[in-house]
C-alpha cells in the first residue's frame, strides 16, 4: 500500500516524498491506519524501520485536519521520550514531515538552558516533544498549557 492510500494530507505526502520515502515499511503499513482510526497502539520494530514516521505521520494528519482556531496555540500533541537524544531525533523528523504544514513544534529536555524552551512554549506550539524530567519541572511551574 503506497503512502497516498492512507489518505494523508497532500502537504504531508509532499514532505514524505521529499524525505525520500517511496513505500511504507511494515511497521508504517500496520500502524498508520490504526492510529488514523483512533486506536491505541504499541509497536516494536528494529532500529531504522521507520517507527517515528509510523506514529508521527498520523499525528500530523490529525493536526492538519483539525486546522487552527486562529487564537493562541495550545499544546495539542505531547510526545514523551526518555532521552534528549531521542527527543531531538523525533523533533527532527516532525519538522521534516510537517515542513509544509502551518504547525509549530518545540522540544523540552534537560541539560540545556530552559529559557528558549520556555519562550517557545509561551509563543505557542501545536506539538511538544519532551523528556519527563524537564516536562514535569515546567508543568510544576505552570509553564505548560495543556488546556
Amino acid at each position: 500500500m503506497p503512502f497516498h492510500a492512507f489518505g494523508l494530507d497532500a502537504n504531508i505526502l509532499k514532505a514524505v516524498q521529499e524525505a525520500g520515502y517511496t513505500e511504507p515499511t511494515p511497521i508504517q503499513s500496520a500502524a498508520i491506519p490504526l492510529i488514523l482510526a483512533g486506536h491505541d497502539l504499541i509497536g516494536i520494530a528494529q532500529t531504522g524501520t521507520g517507527k517515528t514516521a509510523a506514529f508521527v505521520l498520523p499525528i500530523l494528519a490529525k493536526l492538519a485536519a483539525q486546522g487552527s482556531n486562529g487564537g493562541p496555540r495550545n499544546i495539542r500533541t505531547l510526545i514523551v521520550a526518555p532521552t534528549r537524544e531521542l527527543v531531538a531525533q523525533i523533533e527532527e523528523n516532525v519538522r521534516a514531515y510537517a515542513r509544509h504544514l502551518p504547525l509549530r513544534a518545540a522540544t523540552v529536555y534537560g541539560g540545556v538552558s530552559e529559557r528558549p524552551q520556555i519562550e517557545a512554549l509561551r509563543s505557542g506550539v501545536d506539538l511538544l516533544v519532551a523528556t519527563p524530567g524537564r516536562l514535569l519541572d515546567l508543568m510544576g511551574r505552570r509553564l505548560c498549557n495543556f488546556s
